[in-house]
């Protein structure tokens, strides 16, 4: 009779220990509930489609980027999608500058948590941090964020910066492991 009874407080004792900690899908329940309150909070217009080239975007404007739960892109700014070069006196080249994969990105950022009145970690000039951030476009090798290569493909041309809020899974790895979304506010050029 101890013995069951005690079998029975260890069993209880494993069912709370349990129940009380947090699991990956509990967590990824709190950062969905985190990115929802954060679009509600901050009244974000979410688009269903991606809008066309010329489209003017509201400064509450976001897609709900279509194949990734909680990916929202913002375009602050569209780059220059052409270069005109001259060829000879009277004649002229158009350069398309839409952005090819392993182009070398050179990035700058602003990172902030989405919670209310959180810090905001900026990388947005040399007064921040001396170099930039570069990686190769489509080249998870040298970044392994997904949403920043996503972002990079929406933005498409150099010269461009966007904002996106990104779930943890489309982050880096640090940001895998502790299931922690993130804004960010980029811009890029592309490095010759």
């Amino acid at each position: 009779m101890k013995k069951i009874l005690i079998l029975v407080f260890l069993g209880a004792l494993l069912l709370v220990t349990g129940c009380s900690q947090n699991t990956y899908s509990r967590l990824r329940d709190k950062e969905d509930k985190l990115i929802a309150n954060y679009i509600s909070r901050n009244g974000l217009n979410i688009l269903k489609e991606e809008p066309a080239d010329d489209y003017v975007w509201g400064e509450k404007d976001y897609l709900k980027v279509p194949g990734y739960d909680n990916y929202y892109f913002h375009l602050i700014e569209r780059g220059d999608s052409i270069r005109i070069d001259s060829v000879s006196p009277g004649e002229f080249d158009t350069i398309d500058l839409t952005i090819e994969a392993n182009a070398l990105i050179v990035l700058r950022y602003k990172q902030f948590e989405l919670t209310e009145n959180a810090d905001t970690i900026s990388y947005w000039t040399t007064l921040d941090q001396a170099y930039p951030y570069e990686f190769h476009f489509r080249n998870l090798a040298d970044c392994e964020a997904v949403g920043w290569h996503l972002a990079v493909q929406y933005m498409k041309y150099p010269d461009s910066q966007c904002a996106i809020i990104q779930p943890s899974k489309l982050g880096f790895s640090a940001e895998q492991n502790t299931v922690t979304p993130y804004g960010y506010i980029m811009k890029i050029k592309v490095k010759q």
